[in-house]
């Protein structure tokens, strides 16, 4: 099994305790030891292939957005503590920007998330720009963002994950409109493998 970067960090501490409290308080070492576990299970990083052309989802759990915004439309996917948290590029293309902004830490399902705390990274696609955003949640404190300016996207490369509950968006580009959409508010999806929309023009 594949684990998103950082996994150790937390969980080898809650095993390593678990070790040495099992000598001295076994039920302390069982918590310690479930905790670990947990850790690990929340930072697993699967395999994935997209189940057919267009933009995958970049992120597993709920589909919690779909909005107009100008000329594009957004998809927002809401992850919870049992999703996976490793995000996925929902295009292929070329890195612009990867900007990171301060803000709140609200949850990441409710519309005060919009001003959370995020990593927005813009892409350009043969389709034209798109953007995806990583959002913070209530309880996740950090976001880790896999790529920087310049570097090339396959789709359904990983590009990042979120600590800890959040919400992943896609910014489709302008030459993707609501009939392209193949999914809706409430749908649940997984993280480069459901299809979000295709150009059927």
């Amino acid at each position: 099994m594949r684990f998103a970067p950082g996994a150790r960090r937390v969980a080898i501490p809650a095993f390593a305790a678990a070790a040495v409290l099992a000598v001295v308080a076994p039920p302390l070492a069982v918590v310690a030891l479930a905790a670990g576990g947990f850790v690990a299970w929340f930072f697993r990083d699967p395999e994935r292939r997209p189940s057919g052309p267009g933009v995958v989802s970049p992120a597993d759990g709920r589909v919690s957005v779909v909005r107009e915004e100008g000329e594009q439309v957004r998809v927002g996917v809401f992850m919870n503590v049992t999703d996976v948290h490793v995000n996925r590029a929902p295009l292929s293309g070329r890195v612009e920007r990867v900007t990171h902004r301060s803000g709140a830490h609200r949850p990441a399902f409710s519309k005060d998330s919009e001003r959370n705390e995020r990593v927005d990274i813009d892409v350009a696609t043969d389709e034209g720009p798109a953007e995806v955003s990583l959002i913070a949640g209530a309880f996740a404190r950090r976001i880790h963002p896999y790529v920087e300016a310049g570097a090339d996207l396959s789709r359904a490369q990983r590009i990042g994950h979120i600590d800890f509950g959040s919400r992943a968006d896609v910014l489709l580009p302008p030459s993707y409109d609501r009939e392209d959409l193949l999914v809706a508010e409430g749908d649940t999806v997984r993280a480069g493998e459901s299809i979000l929309a295709v150009v059927n023009r």
